[in-house]
């Protein structure tokens, strides 16, 4: 398999590859939001016909508690590797939808300072419709040019945004049949365009709400105000106080299975290229702020946190209303590294949470859903396949990487079925991944689907069947 026919096959079929991907994001299958849940099976039903037509093998959408997983295979020949492509078809909610330049589901491709030959502005551009269906078209490159070296199953989850609730069960049901030799996943980034790099590991989270309930009713701010305990501000009393002025998390036992690494880890880490006024440029902040003691990469990759993702109470809306609220709200994730674990650390901050809390509020906590942590080692048969196929199409060889994400069913996977998972993603932490403006650079993409047909090739070759 030569880089020369990939290419001439992408150049043949690139008008119609693209018109595909904007197919698919033009359908808002936002799992998180049970309005949408249409369009999440209408997705689900769309990624199976596409694997369908690209050669693919009993292919169907599995049920589940949820929503279904689309599986797919193409067996040919049980004696050579097999590799298990996971990937999701839900998105985001796009809300703030007033922060969009263009609507999410109307993609649209635009030229930016960083993708210059134009990206994808859509939900789910990069995370993950762009990056799943990269390996539809590359499995459809091979079986279109009969250069399939080995064995592939397909598994795309649509509730991966949730917390993957349902895929858990579905792979201890579906053991038999998800017997492989590799994970391969497209749902992480490279340091840059001209930088490839491969995440050697993921953090874990703990997802959280909190409500904080005062009076039994709302009350007039002028007569109780002073007297009575504001929810919101005793809200944000408690969310501040869980850091202190060295941005070390307060929760008692947060830190205790945490590995530290060494010095020379750290320094392999800092050979990263990373320019700081760069990244403060694109987040048009004037400073960056976090742990004492780390650099912006290592707060993001091999340290826990703690952040606030949304918070509410009172009146909100156009005008004043001079209102003390009966109640308050926050979602807060924790991010988590390796050795920690999700449902242990869930547990200390409630704990925590409902210790610190005055007695003139009630405090209610829920844990919504979590993950592990995971470390990859760059001394597998993958992460050199991996490894190769990169250097090839990128001409230069890609940085193992720490990535700040998660991807919870990746510690599963490693649990359940004792396979490893590649993180071979090619988006840009710049893609606005969760946020308004979402987008997916067309480079990126095209040469995902070069790439991943020169993974499949040298796992092959360097498994030795």
């Amino acid at each position: 398999m030569e880089k020369s026919v990939i290419n001439n096959y992408l150049n043949e079929n690139k008008e119609r590859v693209l018109n595909e991907l904007l197919e698919l994001l033009r359908i808002p299958s936002i799992s998180a939001d049970s309005k949408y849940k249409d369009d999440v099976i209408k997705t689900a039903e769309a990624v199976k016909q596409r694997l369908i037509d690209a050669g693919a093998d009993k292919v169907e959408l599995s049920p589940t508690k949820g929503f279904p997983v689309v599986y797919g295979e193409k067996i040919i020949d049980p004696s050579k590797p097999t590799v298990i492509v996971y990937g999701h078809y839900d998105v985001q909610p796009a809300d703030p939808l007033n922060l969009w330049h263009s609507p999410p589901f109307e993609p649209v491709i635009k030229k930016t300072e960083i993708h210059p030959d134009g990206a994808i502005f859509a939900r789910g551009a990069c995370d993950d419709k762009g990056q799943m269906y990269m390996h539809v078209k590359a499995f459809e490159f091979m079986m279109k040019t009969n250069t399939l070296p080995c064995n592939v199953k397909f598994m795309i989850e649509g509730e991966e945004e949730v917390g993957s609730p349902s895929l858990g069960p579905w792979i201890v049901e579906n053991k038999d049949r998800l017997k492989g030799d590799v994970i391969l996943i497209s749902d992480t980034s490279i340091i840059a365009n001209d930088t490839p790099s491969i995440d050697t590991g993921l953090r874990g989270l703990a997802y959280m709400e909190v409500e904080v309930t005062g009076p039994n009713r709302d009350l007039h701010s002028g007569v109780y105000g002073g007297a009575v305990a504001n929810p919101v501000n005793v809200l944000c009393k408690m969310i501040a106080d869980c850091h202190d002025e060295n941005k070390h998390i307060t929760i008692p036992g947060f830190y205790d299975d945490v590995i530290e690494l060494s010095k020379e880890e750290r320094m392999e880490m800092a050979k990263a290229p990373f320019d700081l006024n760069d990244y403060k440029k694109d987040l048009n902040v004037a400073d960056v702020m976090g742990e004492k003691g780390y650099t912006s990469i290592e707060r993001t990759g091999i340290r826990p946190t703690l952040e606030v993702n949304g918070i509410w109470g009172g009146y909100t809306g156009e005008g004043a209303k001079t209102v003390l609220p009966s109640k308050a709200n926050a979602k807060i994730s924790m991010r988590l590294v390796p050795n920690q674990n999700s449902h242990k650390i869930s547990d200390l901050f409630q704990k925590h949470f409902e210790s610190v809390a005055p007695k003139s509020v009630q405090v209610k906590v829920t844990a919504h859903h979590g993950g592990e942590p995971v470390v990859v080692s760059i001394d597998s048969i993958g992460f050199k396949a991996a490894s190769k196929a990169m250097e090839e199409t990128f001409g230069k060889k890609p940085i193992p990487t720490r990535g700040g994400g998660s991807i919870p069913i990746v510690a599963l996977f490693k649990k359940e079925l004792g396979l490893d998972s590649i993180l071979f993603g090619f988006g840009l932490d710049s893609d606005a991944l969760h946020s308004p403006n979402e987008h997916y650079g067309l480079f990126n993409y095209y040469k995902g689907i070069e790439t991943i047909p020169l993974f499949y090739k040298y796992f092959t070759q360097l498994s030795g069947k």
